[in-house]
């Protein structure tokens, strides 16, 4: 044999004996040769293909011809590479790259063109998948729809196989996503299913986190309450794939279904490697704009519907029963006094009391109703086809479940809230208009005492026209000067002389003419301005001392009221030492008289204030003792100097034992913490010799004089001489 038939030889058996598949067509591109590799890859014979174009026979649905056509050009053959869907004997579709070469003879004529097929599927299968997945998320398509192309790309590669994703929510419940082939009634029936062992291959497999592999699914436990749904479809066998998120949590279930009792092979392990893999990339990319978006409309401390989707989600209600003509309620809630829950008890406590207030709210409403938390510690209720009648009930209600003792370390909070209820369409029309006017109804609430409920009125809306207006006098007479102070005296009973003046503040408006204090004082609390008319109080009422001494009065102390607000701020104790060094006064020659609720407020900052003041030499007064939260525990740790009676013990002495006991009680109290106790609101001859028969020395009230502007009291001091 000669060396060139040998070599001949040599590369015959080496075609013959590689596992790549080659083809060797005429001319013409009509098969002459195939090797063993070609067959087993296609599954197809020499017989198959003699005389015939490889083309005509391995092309399938998704073939792309054109492709074809464009690489080879029958007249003028040239080599080329293509990469082709091609599909075996048995109908399974196969990606392959063709690499074909021209083999010419002596003059340059094409004589044989042989191809090499290589088997590029998982590869080509992942870049298709992948891409397509890639595009679609780019483009924002829903994860449902991104999931039924993914299954949809599966069954056109594998024709065998049916598939759907499922998905598994944050309480390990499954939705399915996709399942373009499989019964409707399946999904149906699985949709919110808790994963389990008994909740089909997908179930089990999102339960214990491995893939679930039943070969017959008639006999298979997990299968029993749902074989009746995919039997009758013809299918036998299912292979689920756990789908992970990158923290471990198992966020969606991958399944194949067979039409015959076995499991999946190399093939189809490779292929579901594939599609878990994308199918993660998608749902926790889902969950993480699901995340986004709760964070946008969810209040992430209570889990309630924020301000804007409650709003939202109300206008969307209020187009449909515009529709109905059926009635809306919607209640405005705040929960009362409760900065002294975050001062006293620190913001943790705060936090917990909105938690709990929002579970109680939520368990006080039915499923159709909107709950959201508005801000702070506002929240709204909103009652969709609810009349009058029924939204009082509702509000009745809601208070008294948020007034149940709450238990916290260390302390049980009573909390009490105040709701205001504005009613579709009576009250408005639109979601801003019906809270605003909620709103309303609950500051009317809270002026009325707390702990109730409101409904709004169009004499609430002029009431609230007129505070505004109130409001905007008040800041303008603060500014302008046009507030003032009148002062009453306090009388030491045992020697007749003249114990100090109270300043109390006065306004007289050009058009409204005298406010009283028992509607202006309020309103500065409300609008922020009660720390501001403190600060002009002292400055005003020192002023003025300063001026007494001047002309020779003798005026021993005067006592200013401050609120809690100018006591938390840093700047007190500097501004008391800058005004009486201003004044050429000294620290004797001021008390300085806080409320009683000072005795909750009485936080770090606040007892290191009033510490201050008093070793500066400052007078500390609590006024109004004895009618709010009165504690002998918190009362020690204050550094005060006299007590204050309220008016309304010694207005019933005459009449009321009671008020007789706590007034004797008041009396032991100071003279056992060594404080003085002045008795306010001492109005006739009876009152004064009760007092005086319990030991009462410093008085106060009409009785000895009334309050009176700076020159009436110069008046009152020349026609009344101090011993």
């Amino acid at each position: 044999m000669s060396h060139d038939a040998s070599l001949q030889n040599l590369a015959a058996l080496v075609v013959e004996a590689s596992d790549n598949a080659v083809v060797v067509c005429g001319p013409d591109l009509r098969t002459l040769y195939v090797n063993p590799g070609f067959c087993r890859l296609m599954g197809y014979q020499l017989e198959d293909l003699q005389g015939k174009r490889p083309a005509d026979v391995l092309a399938g649905p998704s073939t792309d011809l054109r492709a074809l056509a464009a690489a080879r050009d029958p007249e003028r053959p040239a080599n080329f590479r293509l990469e082709l869907l091609l599909y075996t004997r048995s109908g399974q579709p196969l990606w392959v790259a063709i690499t074909s070469n021209v083999v010419r003879d002596d003059q340059g004529k094409a004589q044989y063109i042989c191809s090499m097929f290589s088997d590029i599927t998982l590869t080509k299968v992942h870049e298709v998948l992948q891409h397509r997945v890639l595009d679609a998320m780019v483009h924002e398509l829903p994860v449902a729809a991104l999931m039924g192309l993914v299954c949809e790309e599966v069954e056109r590669i594998a024709p065998e196989l049916l598939c759907t994703v499922l998905d598994v929510d944050d309480f390990g419940r499954l939705h399915p996503l996709a399942g373009p082939s499989l019964p409707v009634a399946l999904g149906e029936a699985l949709d919110g299913v808790p994963v389990g062992p008994q909740a089909g291959g997908g179930g089990a497999a999102a339960w214990t986190g491995d893939a679930v592999e039943v070969a017959d699914i008639a006999a298979d436990p997990a299968w029993q309450g749902l074989a009746h749904l995919v039997l009758p479809q013809g299918l036998r066998a299912c292979w689920s794939c756990p789908v992970r998120a990158s923290d471990g949590t198992v966020v969606g279930v991958f399944a194949l279904y067979f039409a015959s009792r076995h499991g999946p092979s190399e093939f189809h392990r490779s292929l579901a490697g594939i599609c878990v893999r994308l199918c993660a990339l998608a749902l926790e990319r889902e969950r993480a704009r699901l995340r986004m978006e709760r964070l946008a409309s969810v209040d992430m401390l209570t889990g309630l519907a924020n301000r804007m989707a409650l709003k939202s989600r109300a206008t969307q209600l209020l187009e449909e029963l515009a529709g109905k003509g059926a009635p809306m309620a919607v209640l405005c809630i705040d929960l009362d006094r409760f900065r002294l829950v975050n001062e006293t008890q620190g913001p943790d406590s705060g936090d917990q009391l909105l938690r709990e207030t929002a579970r109680r709210l939520m368990g006080c409403v039915r499923s159709i109703d909107l709950t959201g938390r508005l801000g702070g510690d506002e929240f709204a209720v909103i009652l969709p086809s609810c009349p009058v009648r029924q939204a009082a009930t509702a509000a009745e209600r809601l208070l008294a479940a948020v007034a149940a003792p709450l238990l916290l370390p260390g302390v049980t909070l009573q909390p009490t809230a105040s709701i205001g209820v504005a009613m579709f369409p009576d009250d408005g029309t639109d979601v801003d208009t019906l809270l605003h006017h909620a709103d309303m109804a609950r500051t009317q609430a809270k002026l009325g005492g707390r702990g109730g409920a409101r409904f709004f009125n169009e004499e609430m809306q002029q009431r609230t026209r007129e505070r505004v207006a109130l409001e905007a006098a008040l800041r303008l007479g603060l500014r302008d000067g046009g507030l003032r102070l009148h002062y009453q005296p306090q009388i030491d009973r045992r020697s007749g002389s003249l114990y100090g003046v109270e300043a109390l503040a006065r306004w007289s408006h050009p058009q409204l003419g005298e406010i009283p204090p028992a509607r202006f004082i309020p309103l500065a609390e409300e609008a922020g301005m009660v720390a501001e008319l403190g600060r002009w109080a002292l400055a005003e009422a020192c002023r003025q001392m300063a001026q007494w001494r001047g002309e020779g009065l003798r005026v021993p102390r005067v006592a200013v009221n401050l609120s809690t607000r100018n006591f938390e701020e840093e700047g007190l104790v500097p501004l008391v030492a800058g005004l009486l060094d201003a004044h050429g006064l000294v620290a004797g020659d001021l008390t300085l008289e806080m409320t009683e609720s000072m005795l909750l407020d009485a936080t770090p900052s606040v007892l290191a204030a009033l510490h201050a003041l008093r070793a500066m030499g400052v007078h500390l007064s609590l006024d109004d003792f004895g009618t709010g939260y009165s504690s002998l525990s918190y009362l020690h740790r204050l550094p005060i100097h006299e007590l204050k009676l309220d008016q309304s013990f010694v207005r019933d002495l005459a009449d009321n034992a009671t008020a007789r006991a706590l007034t004797n009680t008041i009396l032991r109290i100071g003279d056992s913490l060594k404080l003085t106790v002045v008795a306010e609101g001492v109005e006739n001859a009876v009152q004064a010799q009760l007092l005086a028969e319990r030991g009462s020395t410093i008085v106060q009230g009409y009785l000895y004089g009334r309050p009176m502007p700076a020159q009436a009291l110069a008046d009152w001091l020349a026609g009344n001489p101090q011993p």
